[in-house]
């Protein structure tokens, strides 16, 4: 016979083992689950030709423009011209303050005066001192000092009409005139505004031919030549206009690092002066090109470059394959290296991808035919009236 406490340190030995057990069971680290194999759309590559037109924005601006100036200094009192007016040749545009001018002027006139004058005394002199000498009354060398007198006066008097004309041309350059027809472009003084000689007052663009100025990058000037033809299309609309380059710039604008281009409109219907044109060059057009082209969705950033994921259907995984992008065709990259035709590469969904990663190729869940039917169904239920009552507990 047993003894009664024997069975009892036995059952709770095994108590105590069981327990041990469903705490090392519990402790242990569970296996995670198998990360389910991504399904991708592949698009295999191929050469097409190129679809997209390159256009530059540009702005219509006059063959010449001047910037006017006053040709003395002063204070501006009055500025005739406004922006946008049109003018003619010889129309005033400003003017300065002439009181100064006006009195250079006349003390100009005076010594034009004063000069005269001693010039006809001198002019006496030589003549009655002519009569002394014919009579034997004076020396030679005496007659002689008169008329160097007399030449002197005259050489004075024609340096103080020389002075006067030029206080008179002054006292004309208060006035600032027009040089040719035109419209008033810019103002850049306003009376009241004390002005340097030559600093520019109205910007007047000169009525004629007509430019478009455009910019181009410096990847692609070098295709631009003197004499190349562009078309012309206005934002306002209408039917385009042919121009032709007149003027390629030599260095780079230093803010913008493009090259200026200046082509010259063709025909009387140019657009008004600073419209905005697009400006379309076949020179610098790539349109039908054969190139490689993919969606801009099967680009990423690897390693510090652009890759794609290329599908690798003997083991059905994918790797990265680093590509050089040339530029861009609409909403397609174009892809200058790294790829050959026939790849297949994932075409969306590249960031939730790793190199070796096992996918599988994704399968629309309906036909093309099957899904264009289900649309049209919808459709029509949707454009079926409703029941009065129904219509009645939608309101």
């Amino acid at each position: 016979m047993s003894h009664p406490h024997a069975a009892t340190r036995g059952r709770f030995s095994a108590l105590v083992l069981l327990s041990s057990v469903l705490a090392l069971g519990a402790c242990s680290r569970s296996e995670p689950p198998a990360e389910p194999i991504r399904a991708v759309k592949l698009v295999t590559v191929g050469v097409r030709p190129l679809s997209a037109q390159v256009e530059y924005a540009g702005e219509v601006r006059a063959r010449t423009e001047s910037r006017l100036g006053f040709r003395v200094p002063g204070k501006i009192l009055q500025r005739q011209a406004e922006l946008g007016q049109r003018v003619r040749a010889g129309q005033l545009l400003a003017q300065l303050d002439p009181r100064d001018f006006e009195l250079a002027a006349t003390a100009a006139r005076a010594q034009v005066s004063a000069a005269q004058t001693q010039r006809d005394l001198a002019a006496a002199d030589a003549k009655r001192y002519g009569a002394l000498k014919a009579q034997n009354f004076i020396s030679g060398a005496e007659l002689e000092r008169r008329e160097a007198s007399l030449k002197a006066a005259q050489a004075s008097l024609q340096q103080a009409q020389a002075q006067s004309a030029s206080q008179g041309n002054q006292a004309a350059y208060t006035r600032l005139v027009a040089d040719a027809d035109g419209v008033v472009t810019g103002i850049d003084a306003e009376p009241g505004q004390v002005v340097a000689a030559g600093a520019s007052v109205v910007r007047l663009a000169r009525d004629g031919a007509r430019d478009v100025v455009f910019s181009v990058p410096e990847d692609k000037v070098g295709r631009l030549a003197i004499g190349q033809g562009l078309t012309v299309h206005s934002w306002s609309g209408g039917a385009p206009l042919s121009a032709t380059v007149r003027e390629v710039a030599a260095s780079a604008d230093p803010a913008t690092r493009t090259f200026a281009v200046k082509a010259a409109i063709e025909g009387d219907a140019a657009p008004q002066l600073g419209a905005t044109v697009n400006v379309l060059a076949p020179a610098l057009s790539a349109q039908g090109v054969q190139a490689i082209l993919l969606p801009t969705t099967a680009l990423m950033q690897f390693s510090g470059g652009t890759a794609v994921w290329v599908f690798d259907a003997a083991t059905s995984t994918v790797r990265a394959q680093p590509v050089q992008v040339a530029t861009a065709d609409g909403n397609q990259a174009v892809i200058a290296s790294g790829l050959a035709p026939g790849m297949q590469v994932v075409a969306t969904g590249v960031h939730v991808l790793s190199p070796g990663q096992k996918v599988t190729i994704y399968q629309e869940k309906y036909a093309p035919a099957q899904a264009q039917k289900a649309q049209a169904a919808t459709e029509s239920i949707a454009n079926q009236p409703l029941p009065a009552a129904s219509a009645a507990a939608a309101q």
